[in-house]
């Protein structure tokens, strides 16, 4: 069943008079000229103001609670995993994931084996002197969770990893390829 058009109002920023329909104001910039396809549209500029160093700390934090925001639900998912407290309504853990978050065994599994992977990386990366780029979602570390390699082995592997990423943040395809070369 095919909705009919809707009529939306085209709202000019700054004009006083009621908006007009978009259609009335297309016919309005074609009308007086003999091709139709040549018609002239006004586009105002408008100026994007700087943010403050305020905003610009606080943009920081946020983009930086997004990125870790996996790491939370890694640990959330660990706790109630360690601590049972799905019990009152599930009879597993896997049971509650599933009706809760819609997650299977290993989707929980992974998060949690990612958060362990990050803390790990924490604790184990060099930090003296240099900056070394943190995972920012699961996906960067899930093929370091499956080869269950040592702690200090892991820190390794995704310091390399960031190294053939050109020192950023790399690609779970990345970090893959450098965890198989590890194993060879």
């Amino acid at each position: 069943m095919n909705k009919p058009l809707s009529r939306r109002k085209k709202v000019m920023p700054g004009a006083s008079e009621e908006p007009k329909l978009a259609t009335d104001s297309a016919a309005e910039n074609t009308s007086g000229q003999d091709n139709p396809a040549s018609a002239t549209i006004t586009v105002t500029a408008v100026e994007v103001k700087e943010l403050t160093d305020q905003e610009q700390s606080l943009r920081l934090q946020l983009e930086r609670q997004v990125e870790r925001a996996f790491l939370s639900a890694g640990q959330a998912l660990m706790e109630l995993r360690d601590r049972r407290l799905y019990r009152s309504t599930h009879r597993t853990f896997e049971e509650y994931c599933r009706d809760r978050f819609n997650y299977s065994r290993d989707a929980a599994y992974l998060k949690i084996s990612a958060t362990v992977v990050y803390e790990n990386l924490q604790k184990f990366l060099p930090t003296i002197g240099r900056q070394i780029p943190m995972p920012t979602n699961e996906r960067q570390l899930r093929f370091l969770a499956k080869a269950e390699l040592e702690p200090d082995v892991q820190a390794d592997v995704w310091q390399q990893a960031v190294e053939q990423a050109g020192n950023k943040i790399p690609s779970g395809r990345i970090v893959k390829d450098v965890v198989e070369r590890s194993n060879e």
